[in-house]
């Protein structure tokens, strides 16, 4: 029996997913979407938070070429009617979904590995992470929601110098860009996210969801929009949980602020 593409296991309330073809430096083909897809969708229904790593040296080297020039050539038959790209699909399951994705980032995070890790909402990367866009240099462009996603993280110019040029940004490079918002020595990253998961962990499942969901539909609105949306999330009705935590910090039972900081 082969090796599953994409490993799964539970960890408390967090889910860990992990990309698994590392003699293909995990590079994304359709078998690998499909398995994703199912573990996303799982998580969403097992876990509180989930945490997205890749196994061997690498999390990512992005899309599967040999595939990509199969369908290129017609080796691979297109589809009758057009449907939304498998990417877009699976990437915005764990962008928009129920729960918060925290990525693990080591080694190659290139092309759609990092059409990936943007999709996640919090992002580790250790000191072995190189992050760039190759599909200049490839003949190709991107396709896996890049245009959106990455560059509402690190901004048009940043992405287009990376793509016309080929630039990769090294972990200190990648903090700098807002790629990551945490580095770590070699070979941590994974630990470290599972230790912001947990953190996250300790939210309302309420509230993450708003944080996820509602954060960057207001950041496409206009500003009296964006204050409208916000109005209408504040000001509606608590769930239980949220009052006792509301209560345990008015009677001085909550832990203080920077007892909870790394």
């Amino acid at each position: 029996m082969s090796e599953p593409l994409i490993t799964y296991e539970l960890d408390g309330n967090v889910a860990l997913i992990g990309l698994n073809r590392p003699d293909k430096r995990n590079a994304i083909n359709d078998p690998l979407i499909d398995e994703l897809r199912a573990a996303v969708l799982r998580a969403h229904e097992e876990a509180d938070v989930a945490v997205l790593f890749g196994h061997g040296s690498n999390f990512c080297a992005g899309l599967d070429l040999a595939e990509a020039l199969a369908r290129a050539t017609g080796q691979i038959k297109p589809q009758r009617k057009r449907r939304r790209h498998n990417w877009h699909e699976v990437f915005d399951l764990i962008a928009r979904g129920p729960i918060p994705f925290v990525a693990a980032l080591h080694g190659a995070v290139v092309g759609g590995g990092l059409e990936l890790a943007t999709a996640a909402h919090v992002r580790v990367g250790d000191a072995t992470a190189l992050f760039g866009l190759p599909e200049g240099q490839r003949g190709i462009f991107v396709g896996g929601g890049g245009t959106v996603r990455i560059q509402r993280v690190v901004g048009t110019t940043v992405m287009m110098d990376m793509m016309l040029t080929g630039r990769l940004l090294n972990a200190a490079e990648g903090l700098q860009a807002d790629v990551i918002r945490y580095t770590t020595p070699a070979g941590e990253a994974l630990a470290k996210a599972k230790e912001l998961a947990v953190r996250i962990a300790q939210n309302s499942i309420d509230t993450n969801w708003m944080i996820i969901n509602v954060l960057p539909r207001i950041h496409d609105l206009s500003h009296d929009d964006g204050l409208f949306v916000e109005q209408l999330n504040s000001a509606r009705a608590r769930p239980p949980e949220a009052e006792a935590r509301l209560r345990e910090f008015v009677d001085g039972k909550a832990k203080k602020l920077q007892e909870n900081q790394a």
